[in-house]
């Protein structure tokens, strides 16, 4: 009597395996995930012990139950995916390390809060300990800082046509994190309050501050200024932020009732809109500096 060999009770089993992963509802999965599916399953599948789960992984990939997607790190090190279906970049970026979420420009492409299709992602993932700031402001460390270009991280992966950011943020626990569905995937981004925030405090993550402007002039009537408010004030930036979101509030057209709600805090320096102005124009209200013809 002829023994089959590993390959071909991987093919007797085809049926099983093929069965198994359509009942998947996930549509991305780690080479860990794989791995768990695999060893999970072998005796229910009755593969032979001597079956590597290097021939499952290749079972899977030509039967066309999964494919393999490549993401290129920063290091230039290989992360590898298996996708079921059609998967969007989205997916593919949170994919990348756990406990992430969209941010930035991309949350607020989500929303809606952007003309532009853009090829770059923004994912963030918050510090695991509190980090410490600066503990005083002073006028003239404050000038120094935005007087230097914006730090931009280096890390970015890339996945065909598209960059992907790798933030690290303070730790706020997730706050204004939210989970949403968009064409069946659920994924997780920054809500409207705190995308806006983000925004403002690093323009050139969301496509820099006309953007930024643009994106409260539509964000108008869809969310909670006082929401925002309550959230800048837990967030509990060392630099004042709060003159920042007020200005774009007043240049977007919000009610004087709302831009108010941003003159609660102190307003006791000078500060600006971004990083490096070159020619700048001052606002008294808000004692910010902004770029010249904003």
């Amino acid at each position: 009597m002829v023994r089959i060999n590993r390959y071909q009770v991987i093919q007797v089993s085809k049926p099983l395996i093929s069965k198994y992963f359509r009942g998947l509802k996930e549509k991305i999965y780690t080479p860990e995930d794989i791995h768990k599916i695999f060893y999970d399953n072998r005796e229910d599948w009755r593969l032979l012990k001597v079956t590597k789960i290097g021939d499952f992984i290749e079972f899977i990939i030509e039967n066309k139950l999964v494919k393999e997607i490549k993401i290129k790190m920063p290091n230039n090190s290989i992360k590898k995916r298996y996708i079921k279906g059609k998967v969007s970049i989205y997916k593919i970026a949170l994919s990348i390390d756990s406990n992430t979420f969209l941010s930035h420009y991309t949350a607020l492409y989500l929303h809606n809060l952007v003309d532009n299709i853009i090829k770059n992602v923004y994912i963030n993932k918050e510090l695991t300990r509190k980090t410490k700031g600066i503990n005083k402001l002073i006028q003239e460390n404050i000038d120094k800082a935005f007087s230097r270009p914006m730090r931009v991280s280096k890390q970015i992966a890339s996945f065909g046509e598209y960059r992907i950011f790798l933030l690290n943020s303070k730790n706020f626990e997730r706050l204004g994190v939210i989970e949403s569905k968009i064409n069946e995937e659920v994924i997780y981004l920054t809500n409207i309050e705190r995308t806006l925030i983000d925004a403002a405090v690093r323009p050139n993550y969301a496509g820099g501050v006309t953007e930024v402007l643009n994106a409260f002039k539509k964000a108008k009537g869809r969310f909670s200024v006082n929401k925002l408010k309550a959230m800048l004030k837990k967030m509990n930036y060392i630099y004042p932020y709060h003159q920042t979101i007020g200005f774009y509030l007043e240049k977007a057209g919000y009610e004087e009732r709302l831009i108010k709600l941003f003159e609660d805090f102190e307003i006791k320096y000078n500060f600006y809109l971004t990083y490096k102005i070159k020619q700048k124009d001052f606002n008294d209200r808000w004692k910010l500096f902004f770029p010249k013809g904003f």
